[in-house]
């Protein structure tokens, strides 16, 4: 299931995309504010997972291992006011360069041992970076 319209739920897997500089890559995608995971919406035939690398190289243009699963976590949604998310989160290694392709506008990598001044999905900013900064103290 994606949208569950009568609960108001999206259902998405994400990356946390991390590299040995204390940087982590999130997107924004056209037409929208918020910096956030790669990853999106599951489609009904697909695993978290299957689901995971699809968006990775549809949106990033690289392949992917997929290193950890974190579980699922729910918060607000950026971009639908008034739905909630729930997130399958996956912490993965990407192989190959990334570059922002299809749906995604802006591609950064974020250092998270300075401050973050960019606009932030909740997941990224109330539940990632939290966990990510913990982790490097």
């Amino acid at each position: 299931m994606t949208i569950d319209l009568n609960q108001k739920i999206i259902y998405v897997a994400a990356a946390i995309i991390t590299d040995p500089y204390h940087r982590m890559l999130v997107v924004r995608k056209k037409n929208t504010h918020f910096f956030m995971q790669v990853g999106g919406k599951i489609e009904p035939s697909e695993s978290s997972k299957i689901a995971l690398q699809r968006e990775i190289k549809e949106e990033i243009q690289v392949s992917s291992h997929i290193r950890q699963d974190l579980g699922i976590i729910k918060t607000s949604a950026a971009n639908e006011p008034g739905f909630a998310l729930k997130a399958h989160l996956f912490e993965v290694d990407i192989f190959g360069t990334p570059y922002p392709s299809a749906e995604i506008a802006e591609m950064l990598w974020l250092d998270l041992t300075q401050t973050i001044s960019v606009p932030l999905a909740p997941l990224t900013r109330d539940f990632v970076i939290p966990m990510l900064q913990q982790k490097i103290k």
